[in-house]
């Protein structure tokens, strides 16, 4: 067996591997990630100061902009843990 053809098997039985404990993955690392974006989001709301920006024609504390992007991250986290309870059969 030539290095290439080695080095193409030892990737496709990684791949395998990870396809078939996603699921667990998951389930075990959803409540960490959750966790981690509120820690996340409490950090910035008592470190970012109090300016404000305009947002289409409004003022807006500069602190809820980072706190928006960490939203969105976390809402992802929740739809790829629901999709994957569809996907598994709703374990």
């Amino acid at each position: 067996m030539r290095w290439w053809q080695n080095a193409q098997y030892v990737s496709q039985k990684r791949r395998e591997d990870r396809l078939g404990s996603t699921g667990t993955d998951l389930a075990r690392k959803y409540p960490v990630a959750l966790a981690l974006y509120a820690v996340l989001g409490i950090l910035v709301w008592f470190t970012m100061g109090e300016g404000t920006i305009i947002v289409f024609g409004r003022p807006v504390e500069m602190r809820w902009i980072p706190i928006l992007i960490l939203a969105t991250f976390a809402f992802r986290t929740v739809m790829a843990r629901q999709a994957d309870k569809i996907r598994n059969g709703g374990e």
